[in-house]
């Protein structure tokens, strides 16, 4: 090979091997202040919804995949067995008013009270004059002895009297409260959004016996997604809440979304598992364990790419070292 062709072959692989040590070099330090991962996806809030009363379903105003928003009539329960509930309970509560609150029985009430006061008062003034004569033997045993029972009686009839006022309150509230119950649940026929998201998973049929707290549907919500990135315990040392992060959804090839470290998890993700590993039994391998560390997206929610629950992820965090 001619000298020339030789230098610039030589030459040729200087500069390859510049660009080599040059590129890793790069990635030394770039690494040094990064903290990138795959093990990541999108979480978000997914409610199970469920009627608070049981019954036959009317109506079923939704179908799959369907935006609602917070508040919207999902499904409409038979109502009839709790409007004729309300009824009832409605009645009673207004016959007891009437019954109790009438002029002449809370007249004839406190008038008991008020004689039974006045008796108790003359039955413990006589007791009173009694007893220094009762001392001297001025009077006889047998006078105190009937003295002390008039007190004993006008007591038990005072507070009977006070009992009897009071429980027509009692009576009343009671009323009262079961008359709000049957509207309470009357309402709860009614199955609505409590907000807003995309209806997943409908189970419900109109005709169908559903009863309290049975799973219908699920409502997913687009609007308040995060990333829970998976990161090795030996990535995290660094990591710090408000750190800003480069976020990449397999779903959206070459986007980005900004990002930040909203929380670090306080423990593994194995130790919240179903059966937690247990090292003090048996031999031990170790294995690199992952801290859960949850990523908040920036700006507004895009609806042309919306960050759906379950997509993969790759997280990169510009650390603050």
């Amino acid at each position: 090979m001619p000298g020339g062709r030789r230098r610039i072959v030589f030459l040729a692989l200087g500069v390859v091997l510049l660009l080599l040590i040059a590129g890793g070099v790069r990635k030394l330090i770039w690494s040094r202040t990064h903290e990138t991962t795959d093990n990541a996806q999108v979480d978000g809030h997914m409610l199970p919804i469920s009627p608070k009363v049981g019954g036959f379903v009317a109506e079923v105003r939704i179908v799959d995949n369907q935006r609602v928003k917070a508040g919207d009539t999902l499904v409409v329960l038979d109502d009839r067995d709790f409007r004729a509930r309300l009824a009832q309970t409605d009645a009673d509560y207004a016959a007891l008013l009437a019954t109790v609150s009438s002029r002449s029985r809370v007249g004839q009430a406190e008038a008991l009270v008020r004689q039974a006061e006045a008796t108790a008062r003359k039955a413990h003034a006589d007791l009173e004059r009694l007893l220094p004569l009762a001392q001297q033997d001025i009077v006889s045993k047998q006078q105190l002895d009937a003295a002390q029972t008039a007190v004993a009686a006008a007591d038990a009839q005072l507070a009977a009297a006070q009992a009897a006022l009071v429980g027509a309150d009692a009576r009343v509230a009671a009323a009262r409260a079961a008359r709000d119950l049957a509207g309470l649940q009357l309402s709860y026929t009614r199955v609505t959004a409590p907000m807003a998201g995309v209806v997943s998973k409908k189970s419900v049929e109109v005709g169908q016996l559903v009863q309290q707290g049975q799973p219908l549907m699920s409502l997913v919500s687009l609007d308040d997604a995060w990333v829970v990135a998976n990161l090795k315990e030996t990535q995290v040392s660094d990591v710090a809440v408000g750190d800003p992060v480069d976020i990449t959804v397999d779903a959206y090839p070459g986007r980005h979304f900004r990002g930040h470290v909203e929380s670090l998890s306080p423990a593994t993700g194995a130790k919240f598992s179903l059966l937690p590993p247990d090292n003090a039994t048996g031999n031990f391998t170790k294995v690199v364990q992952r801290i859960p560390v949850r990523i908040r997206p920036d700006g507004p929610v895009d609806p042309a790419h919306p960050l759906r629950p379950g997509m993969n992820v790759e997280v990169t965090i510009t650390t603050k070292r």
